[in-house]
C-alpha cells in the first residue's frame, strides 16, 4: 500500500496533478455557485438595511470579499512562487502564475466596488486613501507578475524573474491591512475581526462570509482550470500530453 506523503509527492508532477485538477475542478464551480446565490439572497434579501449607509451599504457583500481574496491570494501566489523558484519544481510556478488573473479580478473588483460605495458615502469615485492606494499597487503587481512572465521567452527564466517581482511585493499586503490603523484615513476600519465580536448584525455577517466562501471557490476553481490549460501548454511536447483525448481532438 502506498504511503500517503509518497502519494503528495506524486502530485507535484504535473502529469499526476492533471488529471486529479480536472476531477476536482467542477465540484469547486458547484460550491462556488451555491455560496454565492445563498449568500447573494442572505445579503441583499435578508440582512437588515444599514441605520446609517441604508440600501446602498450592500455593495459590500461584493467589496469585502474581492478585498479579502486580493490580498490572500497574492500571498498564495508568491508563497508558490517562492518554492518553485527555491526548488526548482515545475508545477509550483505553473501554480502561481494559474492564480496571478485571478488576484487581478479580485483587486480590480475591489476597486470599482469600493468607488460604488465611495461615491455616495464619501461624495467622490476615488480618493488618495491609503488603504485604496496600496490596493491599487497591489492590482499593478498583478499586472506586472503577469506582464513580466509574458515577456520572458524561456519559461524558467520567466518563472524565476516573476517570483522576485512577487516576493518583493508582499511588502505591500500588511500595509494594505494595517493602512486604516496607521494612518488616518477616510476607510472605515475592519468590521470582522478574528479578536473581537463582529459589529454587525449576524445575518450581514452570514451573507458576507457566505459570499467570501463563494469567491474563494472560485479562485480555486477558475486556478485550477487555467492551471491544466498551462500544464497543457509547457507540457506540450511530452508523450501523455500527446496521448490525451483533448490533445487528439
Amino acid at each position: 500500500m502506498n504511503h500517503p506523503l509518497i502519494n503528495c509527492f506524486r502530485l507535484s508532477s504535473p502529469v499526476s496533478f492533471y488529471p486529479v485538477a480536472g476531477k476536482l475542478v467542477p465540484w469547486f464551480w458547484l460550491l462556488a455557485a451555491l455560496f454565492g446565490l445563498t449568500g447573494l439572497y442572505v445579503g441583499f434579501m435578508i440582512a437588515p438595511t444599514d441605520a446609517t449607509q441604508g440600501e446602498g451599504y450592500r455593495i459590500i457583500f461584493l467589496h469585502v470579499p474581492a478585498s479579502w481574496m486580493s490580498m490572500f491570494i497574492y500571498v498564495v501566489m508568491a508563497a508558490w512562487a517562492a518554492v518553485g523558484m527555491a526548488f526548482n519544481t515545475r508545477l509550483s510556478s505553473m501554480v502561481a502564475l494559474s492564480l496571478a488573473p485571478t488576484g487581478a479580478l479580485m483587486a480590480f473588483l475591489s476597486l470599482w466596488t469600493g468607488a460604488l460605495w465611495g461615491k455616495p458615502t464619501w461624495g467622490t469615485w476615488w480618493v488618495w486613501d491609503a488603504r485604496l492606494t496600496s490596493e491599487l499597487i497591489l492590482l499593478f503587481l498583478y499586472l506586472g507578475f503577469m506582464a513580466l512572465h509574458a515577456a520572458t521567452d524561456e519559461a524558467r527564466r520567466a518563472d524565476r524573474a516573476a517570483a522576485v517581482l512577487a516576493l518583493v511585493g508582499l511588502v505591500n499586503v500588511p500595509i494594505i491591512y494595517f493602512s486604516v490603523q496607521w494612518w488616518n484615513t477616510l476607510h472605515q476600519g475592519s468590521s470582522v475581526s478574528l479578536t473581537r465580536s463582529p459589529s454587525m448584525a449576524h445575518a450581514m455577517l452570514a451573507g458576507m462570509l457566505l459570499m467570501a466562501l463563494c469567491f474563494w471557490m472560485y479562485s480555486i476553481a477558475a486556478a485550477l482550470t487555467r492551471l491544466r490549460a498551462i500544464i497543457l501548454e509547457r507540457e506540450a511536447h511530452t508523450d501523455w500530453v500527446l496521448h490525451l483525448p483533448e490533445a487528439a481532438a
